[in-house]
């Protein structure tokens, strides 16, 4: 089954399978008001989250899948670091550390589906 939720001004369209939830597509709500549905909230943990830091952004080059997280928050890491791998045109494609630092946050989530330009993760 697929749902959309809205959570920060973009909507997530979430399918749900055998116990699997996974994001199919994000879109940015132009404006509107939606009240919070008590469903949501299981749909939270499967979402793609805002970067709450003021390091620099991992940005997703392309659309795809996150296959797997190769780094923990509080990581340190260095410069063409493999962060993660994510699936796309059916390549894994490695998602490298820009810069030397920590890793502060992980927005992706295993199994969820990203565009170009979403934030991945964040180093400081």
């Amino acid at each position: 089954m697929r749902y959309i939720v809205t959570i920060n001004n973009k909507n997530y369209e979430v399918e749900v399978e055998k116990g699997q939830a996974s994001i199919v597509k994000t879109t940015e709500v132009v404006s509107q008001s939606i009240p919070v549905v008590p469903s949501a909230i299981f749909l939270a943990p499967v979402t793609t989250a805002v970067p709450t830091s003021n390091g620099e952004r991992l940005i997703s080059p392309m659309p795809g899948t996150i296959v797997d997280i190769k780094v923990n928050i509080g990581e340190k890491v260095k410069k063409g670091n493999v962060i993660l791998i994510m699936e796309a045109m059916k390549m894994e494609n490695e998602i490298v550390a820009s810069i030397d630092g920590v890793v502060v946050q992980i927005i992706a989530v295993k199994g969820s589906s990203v565009s170009t330009g979403d934030v991945l993760a964040v180093i400081e």
